[in-house]
């Protein structure tokens, strides 16, 4: 029995050395003065090499690139991280590749409900919408809600009342109409089901004929070193009438604290909001010490994954440095740094 109380208690010793050595690490580590970053990801899922064209990569691999440099430059210029990731998320909401604004999947009424948030690391000030129809950009009525009201999260046609109000764009319901969303949303309507943007196209001549994929979204840290997140999201198809993911939920897909990082995430958003999955992540690291890449795996790998959750998310940390973890397939994602780091991936994590 002391054999076993003493085996008990030197593990505890030792992972507690370990944590707070993490800890202290991390803390000793200091961002580089008017240095600047920013990560995006397109969607997690289903996503293998096979399944595409080199076209189709290409195709992916320069609208990230355009998403990147968008709020790259932002930066650049002394722009705040707020303006950027808005910046880079207008493009690929803008873009019929991804599932958001333009590209956004239809519920199981045949129409588009989007959602989106925006979160400032500095004053944990925030803003959502939800299931709107009509805002061309979703992220720019989050951003109004966020500057312009006392709410965090408006829905429907509140929410879109208010970004007209505002000079916010509005569309007509067919602007976001594509032929090859209708289809997917057809091929499993009147089933009790719905499915992720991604998993639709698993099926290889669908994908060389159709390649949009995924929630987008964005995290910067500006020359300041204010700290920003942003998501947006048109939802899974045959979705129910109403239902709302995890997207616009502060905590749960969108999250940003200048004291630890800012994350974005993507997936089954019902298993994010069970588990505050982003939240979660800036708490592990904040109190339990551990790196942002130990918080990330244990969030998505030991909590949404035993619960049947999958996706991806990805973190910008208060000294810079860019994390992504995914327990899919595969996950778009980039980053750049005023250092001359930058990177594009798509597929599997290498």
């Amino acid at each position: 029995m002391k054999k076993l109380t003493f085996l008990l208690l030197s593990s505890i010793i030792i992972f507690s050395c370990e944590t707070t050595s993490n800890k202290k690490e991390a803390e000793a580590k200091q961002r580089e003065p008017n240095s600047f970053s920013i990560v995006i990801h397109g969607g997690a899922g289903g996503i293998k090499r096979e399944y595409f064209t080199h076209e189709q990569q290409e195709a992916y691999s320069k609208k990230l690139e355009e998403a990147l440099n968008a709020g790259y430059t932002i930066l650049e210029n002394g722009g705040i991280s707020l303006d950027a990731i808005q910046a880079a998320i207008n493009v690929m909401e803008d873009s019929p590749l991804f599932n958001a604004g333009k590209g956004a999947v239809y519920n199981n009424e045949g129409n588009q409900e989007m959602d989106a948030a925006i979160m400032d690391g500095n004053t944990l000030n925030s803003g959502a919408v939800a299931g709107v129809n009509h805002i061309k950009n979703p992220i720019l009525a989050a951003r109004i809600v966020m500057d312009s009201s006392k709410h965090v999260l408006l829905s429907g046609k509140g929410a879109e009342l208010m970004a007209k109000k505002y000079g916010i764009e509005m569309v007509d319901s067919s602007y976001f109409f594509t032929e090859k969303r209708l289809n997917q949303l057809k091929k499993i309507q009147g089933k009790e089901k719905t499915q992720l943007d991604h998993t639709a196209f698993l099926i290889k001549n669908e994908l060389i004929d159709d390649h949009k994929y995924g929630t987008v979204g964005a995290v910067a840290i500006d020359k300041n070193g204010n700290i920003a997140a942003g998501t947006s999201t048109g939802g899974m198809t045959n979705k129910k009438y109403g239902r709302i993911g995890d997207v616009p939920i502060i905590g749960a897909g969108t999250y940003a604290n200048n004291l630890t990082c800012g994350i974005s995430a993507t997936g089954t958003g019902e298993y994010f909001m069970r588990t505050v999955a982003v939240h979660e992540v800036s708490s592990l690291i904040q109190y339990k010490g551990m790196t942002a890449k130990e918080a990330l795996h244990e969030v998505l790998f030991n909590q949404i994954g035993p619960l049947g959750g999958e996706g991806g998310m990805i973190l910008m940390d208060k000294n810079g440095d860019v994390s992504w973890d995914f327990n899919s397939t595969g996950m778009f994602r980039g980053y750049k740094k005023s250092d001359g780091d930058t990177k594009i991936e798509m597929f599997e994590q290498p």
